[in-house]
């Protein structure tokens, strides 16, 4: 058996080895971004930018908080005032978000759209060198949504205009949506009541087989907000415009439950509104009693015969003795007289249909209810949450995009930060095993063979230093 003259707790020791390597990172970017600053120092134009010394700031990473300093220019304006600029700042083109890298800023909203604010911060605090605050998690969350929310205007501005970027081909384009009621609080809940209808469209252009009858949206791309029906529906188009060549579209199925700000998207002949097939049946088992008059509704549904359907729900109404029985009927009746032109799915109603894309098949409508859960309630339903109109809008933007994957991307360009790669590659031939023995830098000693630190903070390497080799062993 191994035989250790003495324990060691491996937690903590992987805890101090983590703190060191980060203490590590912080300084190699702090000589990264001061030395990148010299630079810039040294090539300006001096007739334009005067030196005004140095000033410090520290920027928040996975590491932890990163101090440095740079160079701070006074710049001769037109009308004759002066400005203060930083050209390290300006160079970097970082879109900084609460004093965060991108990556940071990428993890704390990522663990955002999984959990709450204080189970966020809490997480990445653990998982990184750096510690933050619940507040702070908000705060990246609302700073972020904003951006988004920023881009999505544009996007529908274009949109409006026949002017949208998106380049994907697809001839037929399924579209579902729906709402979910979520608690306010604060002004909000004083101005809209006590909940709102949080809308959600997703579109996409079919289905690929990922496993045994298991199949996955293609090119979704979803949209959510508490805001009115044609705001939302302009958003709506501004984020298909956004992924797909509308042009090219030459039909669309729109699902939903009958709402009427879902029929607002039905702008023309090429748009084919379905009754959603869930809600359609609920209605049929909420408000029919009597089990044979619910499988004469069906037969007639599937056999296509809406007309007499409705004349069947009237006949019952009318015969039935029971006054809750008869109102129920009476709200089923009227519930599809309203939706009539949608109870026969889209995929019976005899429609040519174009050929699907490569390795994509055309499925039934039908997966909004899923949807609703995994994009917004999953996060943003039960567990007592309440939210401002601002604050879930800005959530729920973010977890759209996570839900179609596009997240990350959008983090990238909102907080990206360019670096020239001679400094990067100063930092890889520091950290070269060769040079590991050597006095390196500038104010930092590797560490090299001796004595371990007599400090309490290290006494952990001296028990490591006891350890013998895991190949030692008595027998």
């Amino acid at each position: 058996m191994i035989v250790a003259e003495k324990t060691l707790d491996f937690k903590r020791l992987e805890q101090k080895i983590f703190e060191l390597v980060c203490g590590r990172g912080r300084e190699m970017l702090k000589q990264a971004l001061e030395a990148y600053d010299w630079t810039l120092a040294v090539e300006r134009d001096r007739t334009v930018y005067r030196h005004k010394g140095q000033k410090p700031t520290s920027t928040k990473t996975i590491m932890g908080t990163v101090c440095y300093s740079r160079a701070v220019y006074l710049v001769r304006n037109e009308d004759g005032t002066n400005s203060c600029v930083y050209l390290l700042d300006e160079a970097l083109g970082s879109e900084v978000i609460g004093q965060m890298s991108g990556n940071l800023t990428e993890m704390v909203t990522n663990a955002a759209c999984k959990s709450t604010y204080r189970e966020a911060a809490r997480s990445v605090s653990e998982m990184t060198g750096q510690s933050i605050s619940h507040q702070a998690a908000w705060n990246v969350v609302q700073t972020v949504g904003e951006r988004v929310e920023a881009q999505e205007e544009r996007a529908a501005q274009l949109a409006a205009s026949n002017k949208g970027a998106g380049t994907l081909e697809a001839k037929l384009l399924f579209e579902e949506q729906d709402g979910i009621w979520l608690k306010l609080q604060g002004e909000s809940r004083k101005k809209n009541g006590a909940s709102h209808e949080m809308k959600l469209g997703i579109a996409y252009d079919g289905a690929k087989e990922v496993g045994k009858d298991r199949y996955e949206l293609t090119n979704k791309v979803a949209c959510a907000n508490f805001e009115r029906a044609e705001n939302f529906q302009k958003r709506m188009e501004g984020a298909i415009a956004q992924t797909y060549n509308v042009d090219e579209i030459e039909l669309r199925f729109l699902n939903g439950d009958g709402a009427a700000w879902i029929k607002q998207a039905v702008t023309d002949e090429t748009v084919h509104f379905q009754l959603d097939p869930f809600h359609r049946n609920k209605a049929i088992n909420q408000y029919v009693r009597n089990q044979d008059m619910r499988a004469e509704m069906m037969r007639m549904l599937y056999n296509k015969d809406i007309a007499s359907l409705l004349i069947y729900i009237e006949a019952c109404a009318n015969s039935v003795e029971d006054d809750g029985e008869r109102e129920n009927l009476s709200s089923l009746l009227t519930y599809f007289q309203n939706n009539k032109d949608g109870l026969v799915p889209c995929h019976r109603r005899g429609l040519a249909l174009p050929e699907p894309p490569p390795g994509v098949e055309y499925r039934h409508l039908g997966c909004m209810e899923s949807n609703i859960f995994t994009v917004l309630g999953n996060r943003m339903k039960g567990r007592r949450a309440c939210w401002s109109i601002d604050g879930g809008n800005n959530l729920a933007r973010l977890l759209c995009l996570k839900a179609t994957n596009k997240l990350s991307d959008v983090l990238n360009h909102i907080t990206a930060a360019v670096l020239p790669a001679k400094y990067a590659e100063e930092i890889t031939v520091k950290m070269t095993a060769a040079k590991a023995p050597k006095y390196d830098g500038k104010g930092y000693e590797p560490i090299h063979a001796g004595a371990s630190p007599a400090t309490p903070d290290f006494t952990f390497l001296r028990e490591l230093g006891r350890i013998p080799s895991l190949s030692h062993t008595v027998m």
